[in-house]
């Protein structure tokens, strides 16, 4: 039988531990560590690991066929490459994208400058680690700031819109003191807002896309896809219907928009599965925003999870969904044969 180790970063209550409230919001769920293992059960046995201190040694006297990495990591501006270091150098193959992609994409701003340097468009942007820095800002207001390496909307507020030079050293101030890392400043594209989900190589299937609707946040809030927008306005006690699924939109807007999100999928060599997320402006031009390799796989509908939403719309269950970005991994390591019955 096939032995899947599944790799993890359990959230905790932050505040009850005495740290910012958004401290573990790119963390899992024990539900969603336990939907997954419930899906790859069906395949194999399952071993969970949580990516800690420990992770290393009990990989290495485990020994997994392969492992379902989800895992955020725990510390340092490249956390989300430290498991799959740590299983490239025990030659354990694993799902998802490799550490070099996975270090690169946690920093929003060497992500701009590359995909830039294709040719892809992404907002003006500059890195500022105090408030010096901002001497040399050239950007026009409106302005969004934002950590430099977090996900899942972690330190982007609904005050991270900023209009004048208060309210921008304000907002820098507060990140650079609360998250101990640079903070980003980016032009603030106006328009609506997309995310593509991508399943699988070769050329990944692109699955249908996702319309982040703005307009159905509070109407003084910002346009922006906030904190508070999807962990505490949007909940499963309370939902808005926030995403919609398929997006309606021209054939020729769906088609720029695969054909940018299957570019940044190749750019940054990502594997397996991948989330992009982009805003189109006044003139229809598409910026990208985000690069996701690692997204979230909330299984519960009404928590309004992007990549399992996209997936429903595809008509994949969630156990699907799991075990396809399994065989994915295994496809490219040439271990099909061990699991013939999941086509």
């Amino acid at each position: 039988m096939l032995r899947i180790g599944l790799t993890y970063n359990l959230k905790r209550d932050a505040k009850a531990l005495g740290l910012a409230e958004d401290y573990y919001a790119e963390f899992d769920d024990q539900s969603t560590i336990d939907a997954i293992a419930n899906a790859l059960s069906k395949v194999g046995e399952v071993i969970k690991i949580e990516a800690d201190e420990d992770a290393y040694n009990i990989l290495r006297q485990t020994r997994p066929d392969i492992v379902f990495n989800i895992a955020e990591g725990i510390r340092g501006e490249s956390r989300e490459s430290h498991i799959p270091a740590m299983l490239e150098m025990l030659n354990i193959p694993y799902t998802g994208s490799g550490p070099l992609t996975l270090a690169i994409t946690l920093d929003k701003a060497m992500t701009n400058t590359i995909l830039s340097s294709k040719g892809i468009r992404t907002p003006k942007h500059q890195v500022c680690r105090n408030l010096n820095d901002l001497s040399h800002l050239t950007i026009d207001y409106p302005l969004i700031v934002k950590p430099l390496c977090e996900g899942s909307s972690k330190g982007i507020w609904n005050n991270a819109l900023v209009r004048n030079r208060d309210e921008l050293e304000e907002r820098v101030e507060y990140l650079v003191r609360t998250y101990k890392q640079p903070a980003l400043v980016e032009e603030y594209i106006d328009g609506r807002e997309f995310t593509i989900a991508l399943l699988g190589n070769n050329p990944p299937r692109v699955l249908p896309i996702i319309e982040v609707r703005l307009d159905m946040l509070p109407p003084w809030a910002n346009k922006i896809y906030s904190y508070e927008a999807k962990w505490i306005w949007d909940t499963c006690e309370n939902p808005i219907e926030i995403l919609e699924c398929p997006a309606k939109i021209t054939d020729e807007v769906r088609k720029e928009l695969e054909y940018v999100a299957l570019r940044v999928f190749e750019i940054f060599r990502c594997r397996d599965m991948c989330r992009i997320d982009v805003r189109l402006n006044h003139k229809g031009e598409c910026y990208v925003l985000d690069v996701n390799p690692l997204p979230g796989l909330i299984p519960d509908p009404r928590a309004h999870s992007s990549f399992p939403t996209a997936a429903r719309a595809a008509n994949l269950t969630y156990d699907e969904l799991i075990i396809s970005i399994l065989y994915s991994a295994l496809e490219r390591y040439n271990m099909k044969e061990l699991v013939p019955k999941i086509e």
